[in-house]
């Protein structure tokens, strides 16, 4: 879906290579910037190879500065004089519009991501009858059902009705976590005939529905209505291409196969790209998930992140032959986005599991350079991130040249050579537009070193410049002379990587061209 729903966003060949980029951290700057600052990027990041964002959440949020997850009103993409303004942290509706035409001018896609749920920010309290539950196991009651004041009344005035009639109240949702009457902080499961829990949720908590704010219940039919509806209006209104989902694990499984299922038949884009977040480090679970929705829909590779986490941190004791075990791109190829960080892992979020520095250029080669999976790179790595306050983190050396590398060089055949646990490589011999390379990682302490066959036919191509390889990164100095049989000795620097090329290769004249 990926690949298809790319090449029919942006008019590229099918066989062409794919990049997303999440384009935002949790820092990212506000003051509603964003939007042009990113059309303006459109062309540059074009180049490099990115064919697709993911924005944060485009919606109104429950305040101007927020970064979008307590989600406020769905139908206001910053038009309304909603939470102390018009605009989102990120920029008006004009302006997203404008940054979603720029990102399409230079052949790039944009994917929303839709938080659908929990809200937060109400307009008004409501009475209503809510039982207590034991924070540990959801399905257990821990008292009587009673009268509280909650949360829960959204009727959007600044909207007034535009786009959306559905005013919202406590019958639209499942759970909240605050009795405005007590001022006491508990998970309320409301009551109301037939509404409960959804089964279709992750179990950790024994039922992991309830995650924060008012919690959403798809299973009612004027939600249900409202949301399918939003889908296919957004992808409309502003000309997106896709959806990431905030939060899956806890939202009904049912919910999200109809969801993407009506927008693909009603946006007539029957391979709209739809990606869930189900942050989890199972795979057992994602497969279960995955299978379980019986349609083609994709997840970010939550394993393959803690992998690389846990290599980065073992140092020279990893092995790297076992990097990619227990993860969705080995079982699952076609249904895993691979990424290395997020704008929840990253220095100072709640899920604060960054992979450490000196590992992130290792892993972005794993992901890009690569033929399996649907790579993602975070915009704290390729620019740095703004916090938090006092701790900025800085982007990854030439993140942007090993995005290149996959644009030019990742084509073709896979040979890998994954005989030391502590120096890998592999080959991509090229196709009729692509010249190939070949990739050396090594996370020991010493040079790590590869002999890997090129081939024969690359050994007599272009005459005698044609045999001469180089580090098209420039962190290995030197170059390896293909011999008479196709094989190459090709080494990179201890704790780093190396992408061999051809010194005349189609692309290498745009290296060193940094998105700074």
């Amino acid at each position: 879906m990926a690949t298809e729903g790319n090449a029919e966003g942006t008019g590229r060949k099918r066989d062409d290579n794919f990049t997303m980029l999440q384009a935002f951290e949790w820092y990212t700057e506000g003051g509603g910037k964003h939007w042009s600052k990113l059309a303006k990027l459109a062309p540059e990041l074009g180049s490099t190879g990115f064919t697709a964002f993911w924005i944060p959440p485009p919606t109104k949020a429950a305040g101007p500065s927020s970064v979008g997850y307590d989600i406020y009103d769905l139908w206001d993409l910053g038009e309304f004089d909603q939470k102390d303004g018009n605009a989102t942290k990120y920029g008006t509706k004009k302006e997203l519009q404008e940054m979603v035409e720029a990102a399409k001018q230079n052949r790039i896609v944009v994917y929303v991501d839709a938080v659908l749920n929990h809200k937060f920010g109400a307009d008004s309290t409501e009475e209503f009858d809510a039982t207590e539950v034991d924070y540990n196991d959801r399905t257990k009651d821990i008292s009587d059902h009673h009268p509280i004041k909650g949360w829960t009344g959204f009727s959007f005035p600044g909207r007034d009705g535009k786009y959306s009639q559905m005013k919202w109240c406590f019958n639209h949702f499942t759970g909240v976590d605050y009795d405005d009457k007590t001022k006491k902080n508990q998970i309320f499961r409301i009551q109301g005939d037939g509404k409960c829990w959804a089964t279709g949720v992750d179990k950790e908590n024994m039922n992991y529905d309830y995650l924060m704010g008012a919690d959403i219940d798809h299973k009612h039919p004027d939600v249900e209505k409202d949301l399918l509806e939003w889908g296919s209006w957004i992808i409309k209104e502003i000309g997106c291409s896709g959806f990431r989902f905030d939060a899956i694990k806890h939202i009904d499984r049912e919910f999200i196969g109809k969801f993407v299922q009506h927008v693909r038949a009603s946006s007539g884009r029957l391979k709209m790209f739809a990606v869930g977040e189900y942050w989890k480090d199972s795979l057992d679970d994602l497969d279960t998930y995955l299978t379980n929705l019986g349609y083609q829909f994709s997840v970010f590779d939550t394993p393959l992140h803690y992998n690389f986490k846990a290599a980065g941190e073992a140092g020279n004791s990893y092995d790297m032959r076992q990097i990619f075990d227990g993860t969705v791109v080995q079982k699952r190829p076609i249904d895993a986005v691979t990424l290395v960080d997020n704008h929840d892992t990253q220095v100072g979020q709640a899920l604060e599991s960054c992979v450490p520095s000196w590992f992130k250029p290792l892993a972005y080669a794993l992901i890009l350079l690569r033929p399996d999976g649907y790579p993602c790179v975070f915009w704290g790595d390729l620019y740095g991130c703004e916090g938090p306050e006092g701790n900025p983190q800085p982007a990854v050396h030439q993140l942007a040249d090993i995005v290149r590398a996959r644009k030019f060089f990742a084509y073709g055949e896979l040979q890998e050579y994954w005989d030391h646990n502590n120096c890998i490589g592999w080959v991509r011999i090229g196709d009729e537009f692509h010249d190939g390379c070949a990739v050396v990682i090594c996370n020991g302490d010493d040079e790590g070193y590869k002999r890997m066959y090129i081939g024969n036919e690359q050994a007599g191509k272009e005459g005698k410049e044609g045999n001469v390889w180089t580090d098209c990164l420039g962190w290995y100095q030197g170059e390896t002379t293909i011999d008479d049989d196709g094989w190459g000795e090709f080494k990179c620097p201890a704790r780093s990587i190396s992408i061999w090329t051809r010194n005349n290769a189609r692309g290498r004249e745009e290296f060193c061209k940094r998105t700074d």
